[in-house]
């Protein structure tokens, strides 16, 4: 199936991304008004300090009511390939640089009202580098094994979907 745009509407532009209103025919000619998020995509990286530990961020986020378990990650900034701000938002977010950065997969985390992509990465070879948050940005960084992580996942104590696909993904990556 495919659809056609007869319209779109910005409703409303923000910080990050944009709100629109397109009405759409679908190839079984279903016509109807979809609200989008149109955002300009995001990077996510697994830093992994050896074969067994990765480094995790505690971070408060106010739309999920307080601090949850995540990966770095950040927005691209305009003109801003994915591989650069993954590079840029690592050593933001956590203070370490990669000596190798390896693109795991790319994920659509909300596929029915945003055309958002996250690119995740795996780092390697990492050392230490200045840690320069936003001033939005409230974080906690934390070394922790990978099977402690996957237990996390397990136990619901990691939600975040970049998160979770870029542990697994790492997880099956490290172990062949």
């Amino acid at each position: 199936m495919s659809a056609i745009t007869n319209s779109s509407r910005t409703i409303y532009t923000g910080r990050v991304f944009k709100l629109a209103s397109d009405n759409i025919t679908l190839s079984n000619g279903v016509n109807f008004d979809i609200d989008i998020i149109r955002h300009p995509g995001a990077s996510a990286i697994v830093p992994l300090l050896s074969q067994n530990s990765v480094i995790l961020i505690k971070q408060f986020r106010y739309a999920a009511g307080g601090y949850i378990w995540e990966i770095p990650a950040g927005t691209l900034n305009p003109g801003e390939s994915p591989h650069e701000c993954a590079k840029r938002e690592l050593i933001e977010e956590t203070g370490y640089s990669a000596g190798k950065m390896e693109k795991l997969t790319e994920i659509v985390p909300v596929p029915g009202y945003s055309d958002e992509r996250i690119h995740i990465f795996m780092a390697t070879g990492l050392a230490p580098a200045r840690q320069n948050l936003d001033r939005d940005e409230m974080l906690n960084v934390h070394e922790v094994k990978m099977e402690a992580a996957l237990e996390m996942i397990a136990k619901g104590e990691i939600i975040d979907s970049k998160t979770i696909s870029g542990l697994y993904l790492a997880s099956t990556k490290r172990a062949s």
